[in-house]
């Protein structure tokens, strides 16, 4: 590479998958983060794209069936004795 610059030629280096990952420039301009899962962290590539300079930060996704009260309630009207039952009976 350092040789086909010298001579005008533009050209850069090809890494690999786990190099990328490794890369220190990419963790320090935000293209790569840590992201807290529910079940730990893990190092993700970020949305390259920036909005007035900056990088968008990533959140981790719920757990299986986190957000289910939630869901139940607001998109079914379904209330919170409702949901309770459902969870006894097993069927969340």
């Amino acid at each position: 590479m350092e040789k086909l610059i010298a001579v005008g030629v533009p050209s850069g280096a090809v890494f690999d998958t786990m190099e990328l990952q490794n890369e220190p420039s990419f963790e320090e301009r935000g293209m790569m983060q840590t992201v807290h899962h529910h079940n730990g962290d893990y190092k993700m590539a970020s949305w390259p794209v920036r909005v007035d300079g900056k990088c968008v930060l990533l959140k981790g996704s719920p757990a299986l069936g986190q957000d289910s009260t939630e869901v139940l309630q607001s998109w079914l009207g379904i209330n919170t004795a409702e949901v309770e039952a459902l969870r006894r009976e097993g069927v969340l």
